[in-house]
């Protein structure tokens, strides 16, 4: 009978051993889960449905910047997405739930501390018998992806010297210019020279040449409109194109940049007198090639009426 007893005892301790290990090797498990989960920036997410109950692991609350294990709900949660990304959001789980699928989508939102972050949101839905019972999936931290992206953007499409819009970008837009492609449809292009600025670049050598370049590319961002694309897209050469959208006084606008520039540019501790030449192409139903054509036929135009003056393109 003691021998009974005794096995009895030693199996259960056995048992109650095997259950330690087990929820030990689960905490473990949950661990790495959470490590693993916080170096990717990644967190996990389930929402029921329909009663929309939300339950988060960790490196949902740290993406949000929530205290972690705090009660949320979906409509506390929606208010912190900025207003495009939760309509495109809310689209997109809308058709998820009604056909039983999944969906990516990055998202931008302003977190419970006032930062803009932007995170990726990969979703599943599952049902049973053709309804949706639950959705679930991760979310992980790209604002630093995001970040990177813009700069390399902006770095391909701006020109390092002055800051403003390179060829590469004037080229796109002007490829666009009806704005059939997501664009800005084009109202009209400025093309612009600066007069006497190789006699600078000789005389006064490179460094107060580029200078020079800067000073006027800081002149005609406080002439030109804010909607504008102003580039430079040569040595000496600028480029305006303005939006269609909104009228605009070409005339009025000419009349502003020569008059930034009839003020000397102080270089090398000098002024120098240093102006320009305007041509100016309205946008009609001819491609960027052709309005690039009629604007620096204007320009021309403009440079052989004696420069520091302008010209509008006027077809034969």
């Amino acid at each position: 009978m003691a021998a009974h007893i005794l096995l009895a005892r030693v199996t259960e301790l056995a048992a109650h051993a095997a259950m330690a290990r087990r929820r030990a090797a689960e905490r473990h498990r949950r661990y790495l889960i959470e490590r693993a989960s916080a170096t990717a920036r990644i967190g996990i997410w389930s929402c029921s449905l329909p009663e929309e109950r939300l339950n988060w692991s960790e490196g949902i609350y740290d993406l949000f910047e929530l205290p972690r294990g705090v009660p949320v709900d979906r409509a506390g949660t929606l208010r912190m997405y900025m207003p495009e990304s939760a309509r495109q959001m809310q689209a997109l789980r809308a058709e998820a739930i009604a056909t039983l699928g999944d969906f990516n989508f990055d998202a931008e939102i302003v977190s419970a501390r006032g930062n803009h972050r932007w995170m990726r949101i990969t979703a599943t839905v599952d049902g049973a018998d053709g309804k949706a019972r639950s959705i679930f999936g991760m979310k992980q931290n790209i604002t630093e992806e995001k970040l990177l992206a813009e700069r390399t953007r902006r770095l391909a499409e701006t020109d390092v010297l002055t800051g403003l819009a390179n060829r590469s970008l004037f080229q796109a837009r002007l490829d666009d210019l009806h704005g059939r492609h997501g664009g800005v449809p084009v109202g009209a292009l400025l093309l612009i020279d600066l007069d006497r600025f190789k006699t600078i670049n000789d005389s006064l050598g490179h460094a107060h040449g580029d200078a020079c370049l800067v000073e006027a590319g800081r002149r005609l961002r406080q002439c030109a409109p804010a909607s504008a694309l102003i580039a430079r897209i040569g040595g000496d050469e600028f480029a305006i194109l303005t939006d269609g959208r909104e009228p605009l006084d070409m005339d009025g606008l000419s009349r502003a940049i020569l008059q930034a520039f009839q003020t000397p540019f102080v270089l090398a501790g000098q002024r120098h007198s240093i102006g320009a030449s305007l041509g100016i192409a309205q946008r009609g139903e001819e491609d960027g090639d052709a309005l690039y054509r009629n604007a620096d036929s204007a320009l021309y135009a403009a440079k052989s009426a004696g420069r520091g003056t302008w010209r509008h393109f006027r077809a034969a």
